[in-house]
């Protein structure tokens, strides 16, 4: 709330500043804008290694759940294959949204203009080249260059290079770099904690150049993330009953209590205990699934992020005009799905910055604007708890739907 407060005064400054037409208070407030830009600069410099210390623990953590039993290796392979289903269900979606409800040319030009940095458009790469760029020739120049899925493919190789090594020396190198990623959390908190100084730096800038208008781009972007939030809540919603096969009226009073928490919480954990008392009491599901696979479900399950996430870098390609190629979107696909794993337990805020950042990277895109999304990402952020716990429960009760018919081991 208080980056969004420092947004709107910001806005609204410099849209007086550029109505009052006083040369030397537009020119303070460009000098007020670079200490905007500092701060942004100092929130990128964490994302690139912010990026591969997460998947490498992501993908450790991910192979200790696999390695406890059958179970929890079906819960990973299904959480696999609904992220890949709903990231591609968010191109289709937002697309059509912004196709049916465009951004308009003026508003677009006017926050582009407002923006800290013209955008460099990156040149569409053909099919030989993107295929032989997902393996770095070196990784730490592709890191340099923001070469997002490069590094994404190198780090999941480390990562499951270090859980192929004897624990006693695999595993503390993992907390090495486990530990490289809890330390630029604390940067990020740090910068997140002037936060409502820098987007409010920003904002004067963005306000001086685009006015009110920008107002109505942010209302419109609230909108568009929000409603693919809540489509894939829906979808979540539509599982459960159709796949999970479980009545609506039935579903409908299990996941009520649920959705109440959280809306209210905006956290999926905060929801945990609720979830497993509704799914065990309500749906029938065995204890031993809820115990097992909701707290993993939390750990390293969230549907609504890759929706959002690219919902976020479709509306900044409709604003700047940049239409990446098809190879680029299966590249922001797979990016998507890697940080949607890797960036589940951070703090709200850090999480959008990594999970929404490298997207746009592997795109071509600016992330000049997105401190400026950060700021109103309270709805959206509703709509993407709402849509996670749905998501949680749904797959829960298709695998106690599944565990019922698989035949028992013998001697069980």
């Amino acid at each position: 709330m208080r980056v969004l407060i420092g947004l709107v005064l910001g806005l609204a400054l410099g849209a007086l500043v550029a109505a009052g037409g006083d040369a030397r208070l537009a020119r303070a407030v460009e000098g007020i804008e670079a200490f905007g830009g500092l701060w942004l600069n100092a929130l990128r410099m964490t994302v690139i290694p912010l990026i591969f210390a997460v998947l490498v623990a992501a993908i450790a953590q991910v192979s200790d759940a696999a390695a406890t039993g059958r179970l929890a290796l079906r819960a990973i392979g299904w959480f696999i294959v609904l992220l890949l289903a709903a990231s591609v269900f968010s191109l289709v979606f937002v697309h059509g949204v912004l196709a049916l409800w465009p951004v308009t040319r003026e508003a677009a030009e006017a926050l582009r203009a407002g923006a800290p940095h013209a955008p460099t458009g990156a040149t569409a790469p053909d099919f030989v080249a993107w295929v032989k760029s997902l393996a770095p020739s070196n990784p730490i120049k592709a890191a340099a260059e923001d070469a997002v899925l490069p590094l994404v493919v190198f780090a999941a190789f480390t990562g499951f290079a270090l859980t192929r090594l004897p624990p006693e020396r695999g595993r503390p190198v993992v907390d090495i770099i486990q530990t490289l990623g809890d330390a630029m959390i604390v940067i990020v908190r740090w910068v997140l904690w002037a936060g409502p100084a820098g987007v409010f730096a920003l904002g004067l800038g963005v306000g001086l150049r685009a006015g009110v208008s920008a107002a109505g781009v942010l209302g419109h972007y609230v909108a568009v993330a929000s409603l693919a939030g809540l489509a894939i809540s829906v979808v979540a919603y539509l599982l459960g009953v159709t796949v999970g096969r479980v009545p609506l009226g039935r579903w409908a009073r299990a996941t009520g209590p649920v959705l109440a928490t959280a809306f209210a919480t905006q956290s999926s954990l905060a929801c945990l205990p609720a979830m497993i008392e509704r799914s065990r009491d309500d749906l029938g599901v065995p204890p031993r699934i809820a115990g097992l696979v909701l707290p993993l479900a939390v750990a390293v399950f969230r549907f609504t992020s890759p929706v959002v996430n690219l919902a976020v870098a479709i509306f900044v390609a409709h604003v700047y005009g940049i239409q990446p190629s098809m190879l680029q979107w299966a590249g922001a696909v797979l990016v998507a799905l890697a940080v949607s794993l890797g960036s589940v337990g951070l703090p709200g805020q850090v999480s959008f910055i990594v999970s929404v950042a490298p997207i746009c990277l592997a795109l071509g895109l600016p992330i000049e604007l997105l401190p400026i999304l950060l700021a109103v990402e309270v709805v959206p952020d509703i709509f993407r708890t709402l849509g996670n716990v749905a998501g949680d429960m749904a797959v829960t009760s298709i695998l106690a739907r599944n565990e019922e018919k698989a035949p028992e081991p013998e001697g069980a």
